[in-house]
């Protein structure tokens, strides 16, 4: 199996893992170990992100899906009755 089409190694994806962390970027996982390499390369390049800046994005976006609520929720105006006797409306 040529290096091309031996997949990602464990190492790589762990490496893989904490750049994108650093930088602040998502990446899709790699086929193969070249393809892990030029993700690895190309995250290298990016500009790191400074751990308050993280904390900052991570607080924002958990604070956006809190005020989305939680879609799978009973609110009371979806259900009639009480106890045994609920059903829904």
């Amino acid at each position: 199996m040529s290096p091309h089409q031996s997949p990602a190694t464990a190492k790589q994806l762990r490496y893989l893992r904490s750049l994108a962390t650093q930088r602040g970027e998502s990446f899709s996982y790699p086929r193969s170990a070249a393809e892990a390499s030029a993700e690895i390369e190309r995250l290298k390049g990016r500009r790191r992100q400074h751990p308050v800046e993280r904390y900052i994005e991570c607080q924002g976006v958990g604070d956006e899906v809190a005020a989305l609520g939680d879609a799978a929720s009973v609110r009371d105006h979806e259900v009639t009755g009480y106890g045994s006797s609920a059903r829904w409306c």
